[in-house]
């Protein structure tokens, strides 16, 4: 499965820092329990993309197509 594509899996994710200083994303799933530690920096990081990724799927609109265009008066 690529990131592209859609999945019918459901899972839930926590996200919050650990007693040992780090940033944990937690996921769970149907036969998924998978922790994944990050130190500050990283997290950070990780944060900095998922904004980004954010704007960029903005910009595409819900299609995909991009941005609607502007309705003339």
């Amino acid at each position: 499965m690529g990131i592209d594509k859609q999945s019918e899996l459901a899972a839930n994710l926590q996200i919050g820092p650990t007693s040992l200083g780090m940033v944990r994303i937690y996921i769970e799933g149907d036969g998924v329990d998978l922790p994944l530690d990050f130190d500050p920096d990283e997290a950070d990081e990780i944060a900095e993309e998922l904004r980004a990724a954010a704007e960029r799927a903005r910009a595409m609109g819900k299609d995909g197509r991009g941005p609607e265009p502007k309705k003339r008066k």
